[in-house]
């Protein structure tokens, strides 16, 4: 097939996300290498369900039901990403949600000479455009933190345009981060600043659609649950504590009449 071909891609020729995605597990399948600042919005959310093999339009755009070739479903947004509970082949999904923000929070290794922030968003923005095709003025901001070498990228497009796509950018971008580049020359993402290449060593995107996702306390992981349970129940023994304690007081209370009258 012509999609599997196309996994190692010519520089400069960008491939959507969903044909990747598929031929990364086609490869995995094979037994393959797959080469494989805090949110945005109340709304924003990141991918933690990882890859999955998935139902690609004849554009290469993600159908908004997915199931995995299995009979738990769910759906997704414009970049893949679950933006539901899991259900049965049963769940519906009334449209392809759209990503129109993705917030990229980057972290460099370190460097002999201090990084010029005023230069950084251009420095970003250029190295994103020749590495991936992308239209650098999609981004809208750039924040630094040189202490914990912290690069927050946002790349926003106006809501309604389904021309721009941002998750291929981030997708080909997290590659290039995890030293799994899904172009031939296996170059790196290297923003250059003065001269001086700021090398990346680890990359958290988050999603925000056009509209917000629908999980529910059932996304809620195992460690978060535990935690919740912990508090509660601490809660609940300093109110039991408090109540035997005031039930102790009044038992004194009530003691001091009688001795007084035996006296």
């Amino acid at each position: 097939m012509v999609l599997f071909s196309i996994f190692i891609i010519p520089l400069l020729s960008v491939v959507p996300k969903c044909f990747l995605m598929k031929a990364e597990m086609y490869r995995a399948r094979k037994g393959l290498s797959t080469r494989t600042g805090g949110k945005p919005d109340k709304t924003a959310f990141v991918d933690n369900d990882g890859i999955y093999d998935p139902d690609c339009e004849t554009t290469g755009a993600f159908r908004a039901k997915q199931c995995n070739n299995t009979k738990e479903c769910w759906c997704v947004n414009s970049a893949g990403v679950r933006r539901t509970d899991k259900g049965d082949e049963s769940l519906r999904c009334e449209k392809l949600v759209e990503t129109y923000w993705v917030r990229l929070e980057l972290k460099h290794k370190p460097v002999n000479n201090a990084v010029d922030a005023a230069k950084l968003q251009a420095a970003i923005a250029t190295a994103i455009q020749n590495r991936y095709s992308f239209d650098k003025t999609f981004v809208k901001e750039v924040e630094y933190d040189p202490e914990a070498r912290l690069i927050v990228v946002d790349v926003k497009k106006e809501k309604g345009d389904r021309k721009a796509d941002l998750s291929r950018m981030a997708y080909y971008m997290e590659k290039d981060v995890k030293v799994l580049p899904l172009f031939k020359d296996q170059a790196k993402f290297e923003p250059s600043v003065d001269g001086q290449k700021l090398e990346m060593e680890d990359i958290l995107v988050y999603y925000v659609d056009e509209e917000g996702p629908t999980f529910t306390m059932k996304r809620l992981t195992g460690g978060v649950i535990a935690v919740i349970v912990v508090v509660i129940l601490a809660v609940a023994a300093g109110l039991l504590v408090l109540y035997l304690a005031r039930r102790r007081e009044r038992g004194y209370s009530k003691a001091e009449p009688r001795e007084m009258e035996a006296m």
